[in-house]
Order: C-alpha cells, then sequence, then structure tokens
C-alpha cells in the first residue's frame, strides 16, 4: 500500500509542480520546478525499478511505463531549454 502511494506521489509531484512553476510567471521560477519535476519523473522511474523486481508489475508494463516517463521527462528538458 505505502508504495503505490510513494508512486502516486511521484506522479503527481510531477503534474502539481509544471503547474506551480508556471504560476510564478517567470521564467526563472518556473525553469526550477521543471527541474523539480524532472526530478520527480526520476523517482517513478526508480520506483519501476523496485516494483519489477518485487514483481509488483510485469516486464510488459514495467517497458510500457518506463518509455512514458523517459519521453516526459525529454519534454520536460526541451520546455527548460526553451526557456
Amino acid at each position: 500500500f505505502s508504495f503505490k502511494d510513494q508512486i502516486s506521489r511521484a506522479v503527481i509531484s510531477i503534474c502539481n509542480n509544471i503547474a506551480e512553476g508556471f504560476e510564478r510567471q517567470s521564467n526563472k521560477e518556473l525553469s526550477k520546478f521543471l527541474f523539480i519535476a524532472k526530478g520527480s519523473c526520476a523517482e517513478v522511474r526508480s520506483m519501476l525499478h523496485i516494483a519489477l523486481e518485487l514483481e509488483y508489475i510485469s516486464k510488459d508494463d514495467f517497458n510500457k511505463l518506463y518509455a512514458l516517463s523517459v519521453e516526459i521527462s525529454k519534454m520536460l528538458s526541451g520546455f527548460i531549454k526553451t526557456l
């Protein structure tokens, strides 16, 4: 239960940090929060590795979710570069 809660918090943190950074109405602040969101993406990937090791998820699910997390992280990096 706590594992599921932790990964859910990390996923929600990605969205919340993007929103909070946007509301700051400054590129410097937005960039700061986008980096925090990237950190949350890394946390999700870490949790996915653990979930796979503990056999909470299948290899297929791991691959799909991991790829999505990497894609989100790359989009955040691209956004940061444009700022």
